[in-house]
């Protein structure tokens, strides 16, 4: 894999407790993301905390408040084993054996892995799109200016294509950018107007990446396609929200309607 940002959120360098000589403000940091993460697919856990890198009671009790979640000991620190707890979602999605053996599955089956893990993004010290799972997909980059969609589909291409020997490089530049990979699609012959979509929706496969078009070379948003239904398309998609947004909050399922929207798509059958 190409895209390797995410190792670095899997590790804290020293245990992290109140008063230690060994805290660390980015990994207490850390620490409290995971935490609030947590707290959101788990509002009743307690362990939402402000995320400011200091160690001070609140963390401590909302530490606690995980441990007793998931019935561990309850000590307040945090040593590696209870990091590797806390981040193993994160793990989960870029690590877990993949079963399926061709490209287009592949793309399927890893985009679903990420979304059943609930990729997330954090404000902190005001910025937003920030936090772990960004800066996974993002190559170590998070704050408000740094929409995480196309980092997001990238992830998934890249750890999909490395499952069958190929990157995902030769294909399209590695990119934070809608457009450059439209207009690499335009250049390879590898992206289909959605007005062409329209007339022969049978160009529209799954693992393929969508791409929302604002004018002619200028795309706004994209995704992993799943399934092709009808006149809709399913997705997976990072930094979206319930109204589609291509600056939401995480990662989600969607579905979209190829008829009624300007969607073009980048086909990955150079790499199947």
């Amino acid at each position: 894999m190409k895209k390797t940002a995410y190792q670095k959120e899997l590790v804290i360098k020293a245990t992290q407790k109140r008063k230690g000589t060994d805290n660390n403000k980015k990994d207490v940091m850390k620490i409290q993301s995971w935490l609030t993460l947590f707290s959101i697919r788990n509002p009743i856990s307690g362990t939402a905390t402000a995320i400011d890198g200091d160690f001070g009671p609140a963390t401590e009790r909302s530490v606690k408040n995980f441990q007793s979640f998931n019935n561990l000991t309850k000590t307040g620190i945090v040593d590696q084993e209870l990091f590797n707890t806390l981040s193993f979602g994160l793990k989960d999605a870029f690590e877990k054996p993949l079963i399926s053996n061709n490209l287009r599955d592949l793309m399927v089956e890893v985009a679903e892995n990420h979304l059943q893990q609930h990729p997330f993004e954090l404000e902190i010290q005001g910025q937003s799109n920030s936090g772990p799972w960004v800066r996974s997909y993002m190559d170590g980059h998070d704050g408000s200016p740094w929409f995480w969609c196309m980092g997001f589909a990238q992830s998934i291409l890249d750890q999909a294509a490395s499952a069958t020997g190929e990157n995902f490089k030769t294909l399209m530049p590695l990119t934070y950018s809608c457009d450059t990979v439209g207009n690499t699609g335009l250049e390879k012959g590898l992206l289909s107007r959605f007005s062409k979509i329209r007339q022969d929706p049978s160009i529209i496969k799954q693992g393929d990446i969508f791409l929302i078009q604002k004018s002619r070379l200028d795309w706004t948003h994209t995704g992993v396609i799943t399934a092709i239904k009808g006149d809709v398309i399913e997705t997976i998609e990072g930094n979206t929200n319930h109204q589609g947004s291509r600056n939401g909050v995480a990662v989600m399922k969607r579905t979209r309607s190829y008829r009624r929207s300007k969607i073009d798509v980048f086909s990955i059958e150079p790499l199947v």
